[in-house]
C-alpha cells in the first residue's frame, strides 16, 4: 500500500479500474487520514469526506501527514476545501473547485455537499451539489432564455443541499417539469471532472513529498485522537 484515495459520491459512475495504483477507501471521516499514515500510506488523495452525522476530517491529522512526508492532494469536494485551507502547509489542491475556494470565489462548504446513498449502492449522489447545478444551468443558454436561467440559479442557490434535485429546483423556479428532464440529460459535473484530475495525477505518480518549513505542534487533543484509550 502506497497511495490511498478517499472517495464516494464524486466518483460515482467513473470506471476506476484504470487506477490500479490506487487503493480506494470510502469518504473520509475524522481519524481516517491519521490511520492511513499509520498504515504506511505515502500519498493520500482526499476527494470526499463525511460531515454532519460524522466528525469531519480534522486539519490536524492532515498537518501530521504532511509533517511525516506524506504527499496530500485534495479536489472536488471535502478535498478541495481542506486543500484550500492547508495549502500553506504543503497540501496540494487541483481542479476548478479548489481554485474557487482558494481564490475566495467560493466560501460555503455547502456548495459541494450532497446527500448520497449508502456504500452498498456505491455512494450514489441523491441530490445535486451547487457547483454542478450552477455549471449545468449556465451551460443551457442555447435551450433556455436568460430569465429562465436566472430563475433556476436563484432557486438552486436557495435550496438546502439535501433538497436540491432537478425536480425541486425547477419547481422552485416556477418552470415546466420538462426543464428538469433537459437539465438531467445535460448534466455537467465539475466535481467528477476534478476528481478525475486528482486520480490521473496520483496514478501517474505526479505527487512529490511535501517540503515543510514549519514545526508540527503536538497537543493533548491530537494525542487523544492518536490513542483514544489514553484520553
Amino acid at each position: 500500500m502506497s497511495t490511498i484515495v478517499f472517495a464516494g459520491p464524486s466518483i460515482f459512475g467513473l470506471n476506476c479500474s484504470a487506477f490500479d495504483a490506487v487503493e480506494f477507501r470510502p469518504p473520509a471521516a475524522s481519524g481516517d487520514i491519521l490511520a492511513a499514515v499509520r498504515q504506511g500510506a505515502r500519498s493520500i488523495g482526499l476527494i470526499d469526506g463525511f460531515f454532519g452525522n460524522h466528525a469531519a476530517v480534522w486539519h490536524k491529522e492532515i498537518l501530521y501527514a504532511l509533517s511525516q512526508g506524506v504527499a496530500m492532494v485534495g479536489a472536488a469536494s471535502m478535498g478541495a476545501l481542506r486543500a484550500a485551507e492547508c495549502e500553506p502547509f504543503g497540501m496540494v489542491g487541483v481542479g476548478e473547485i479548489f481554485e474557487a475556494y482558494r481564490s475566495g470565489a467560493r466560501s460555503a462548504d455547502s456548495d459541494v455537499a450532497v446527500t448520497h446513498a449508502p456504500p452498498e449502492l456505491g455512494y450514489r449522489p441523491v441530490t445535486i451539489a451547487l457547483v454542478d447545478a450552477e455549471a449545468t444551468i449556465e451551460a443551457m443558454d442555447s435551450l433556455l432564455d436568460q430569465d429562465e436561467i436566472t430563475r433556476l440559479l436563484v432557486a438552486a442557490r436557495q435550496l438546502h443541499f439535501s433538497k436540491r434535485t432537478w425536480c425541486s429546483t425547477v419547481a422552485a423556479a416556477g418552470l415546466s417539469p420538462v426543464v428538469a428532464t433537459l437539465l438531467a440529460e445535460s448534466g455537467i459535473s465539475v466535481k467528477k471532472a476534478d476528481a478525475l484530475h486528482l486520480l490521473t495525477m496520483v496514478q501517474r505518480g505526479q505527487l512529490a513529498p511535501p517540503s515543510s518549513n514549519w514545526l508540527f505542534q503536538d497537543t493533548l487533543f491530537f494525542r487523544n485522537m492518536d490513542n483514544p484509550a489514553a484520553g
